[in-house]
């Protein structure tokens, strides 16, 4: 895989495309299967390689990065943009460079004994064009995770950023043209149009990141060129609060994982399960883990804002929608009368007593709104979140108890926390993905390494080999081989 090192000014735009249309795309991806074909796969020097220059060029737009990503939110704290973004990529880098010889090693496989002199293995091979498309809540690390893995398995990659944050994707795409030449990794920028198109694509593999419903749109458009997919959606995501498990330590982490990105977060809690005895100690240690996390208020510099105005304007449709169906809401945390002051702002909000029917139970909010329902018993809990799709994430804060094992062995969801939020996802160890509604397949670890493969089937014959006496004309020697491989004699008829 060639490389470019030579440094890129800002202020021009690269070798990358602002805007591609159909034609366009096919012809960049022609190139990265051409040269994929005509080079073949790297090695593990080349591999690690690439990575060490893509850490060091993302070290040195640590700065440029979060400037961007603030200006297209509004305003994001610079230290969410380092802890959230910034330092999963550089993770996962390491990660990946200290595990590759092993994860590219052939895997030996048993033989079973009629086969006994020959050799299996798996080897797994790159795919070839990887095509990411990457959503605008986490508009760096989710482009960069994919690609990192992407890199590591020997493949090349062809990104497609968000639409909504235009001048993170453009702080990218000046960054990786630095790097890497165009047919080894190429950035598209463009909107929707652009976005369609590239679904279309026929590439080795996809990598889908956002809503549930566009991963619909691009499973059914990669299905015209039987695309294989990884697809990381969202939904709902439930943190069960065990009875008499309400305190500072368990509320303080369910309100930093409602609360980072301004609730925009795929992996957030959507919605807590509280025992009904515990409801009102959870509101108070919910307002109190709240103003401790932002004792500025909603207009200061380290809580987020809302992306745009449409997914602000939607977030209070969710709102009205439950107040005027008789939920209480609660505003919490310092302040909340000052979020008007910035545009794009919402307060963080409590929902009580929704019903089944709300706006806010039924759609994925990605927001700072965190509706609470009460239970009984924890068989009532689990019963309500099996009534549901699938989630991306579980959360269980108490004792690790029947209760506890119960809702684990019973409940199914792409990854799980227990007593934290979000922290699954920075085990680089963990796969990651969802189930059915919120996400086919996973990245990370392992499972990332392997879905961005082809594993490899190899069998190597001996030169002495028993199904070799399974060949016509059949004498009694294939009498005597069935009897070895069935473990006993056929009836002579």
């Amino acid at each position: 895989m060639s490389a470019k090192t030579d440094p890129l000014p800002a202020d021009r735009p690269g070798n990358f495309e602002s805007f591609a249309g159909q034609h366009e795309l096919s012809a960049i991806l022609d190139r990265q299967r051409a040269a994929f074909l005509a080079n073949g796969p790297p090695d593990a020097r080349q591999r690690k390689d690439n990575l060490a220059r893509l850490r060091a060029a993302v070290l040195a737009q640590r700065s440029e990065l979060a400037d961007a990503i603030n200006a297209d939110f509004g305003s994001r704290s610079r230290y969410e943009t380092e802890i959230m973004e910034v330092v999963p990529v550089i993770q996962a880098i390491d990660y990946y460079r200290k595990k590759l010889r092993r994860f590219m090693k052939p895997e030996r496989r048993h033989v079973a004994l009629p086969y006994r002199f020959g050799r299996a293995y798996v080897e797994l091979q790159p795919k070839g064009v990887i095509g990411i498309m990457a959503p605008w809540n986490y508009p760096f690390s989710l482009v960069m995770v994919p690609l990192i893995t992407a890199l590591a398995a020997g493949n090349r990659a062809m990104i497609k950023p968000s639409e909504l944050t235009p001048r993170t994707g453009e702080v990218i795409g000046r960054m990786l043209a630095a790097v890497f030449a165009p047919e080894d990794v190429a950035v598209v920028l463009g909107g929707a149009e652009v976005g369609a198109a590239f679904s279309e694509l026929a590439f080795d593999h996809i990598l889908f990141t956002g809503s549930t419903q566009v991963g619909r749109k691009v499973m059914r458009a990669a299905s015209e060129n039987l695309v294989p997919l990884t697809l990381e959606l969202g939904g709902k995501s439930p943190a069960v609060i065990a009875r008499g498990a309400v305190n500072r330590q368990t509320v303080s982490s369910v309100a930093f994982g409602k609360l980072a990105n301004g609730g925009q977060t795929c992996v957030a809690p959507d919605y807590a399960l509280v025992h009904a005895n515990d409801l009102d100690a959870f509101i108070a240690a919910f307002s109190d883990a709240a103003a401790h996390l932002y004792p500025g208020g909603p207009d200061n510099r380290d809580y987020a804002s809302i992306i745009n105005e449409r997914h602000f304007e939607r977030l209070h449709r969710l709102l009205d929608d439950a107040r005027t169906r008789g939920a209480r809401l609660i505003e919490i945390g310092v302040g909340p009368n000052r979020a008007p002051k910035r545009p794009y702002t919402i307060v963080p909000t409590l929902v009580i007593g929704a019903d089944d029917n709300t706006g806010v139970m039924t759609e994925e909010i990605f927001g700072p709104i965190l509706p609470v329902r009460t239970y009984q018993t924890m068989d009532e809990a689990i019963a309500y979140i099996n009534a549901r799709p699938r989630p991306l994430a579980l959360y269980y804060f108490g004792e690790r108890n029947a209760d506890c094992a119960k809702l684990l062995k019973r409940t199914t969801s792409g990854n799980v926390g227990i007593n934290n939020t979000l922290l699954h996802v920075a085990i680089d160890d963990l796969p990651f993905g969802g189930v059915g509604p919120s996400g086919m397949g996973a990245y990370h670890g392992i499972e990332g390494f392997r879905s961005m493969s082809h594993a490899k089937g190899v069998f190597i014959q001996a030169r002495w080999n028993l199904p070799g006496l399974l060949r016509p004309p059949y004498r009694k020697v294939a009498d005597l081989a069935i009897s070895l491989i069935l473990g006993k004699r056929r009836a002579s008829k």
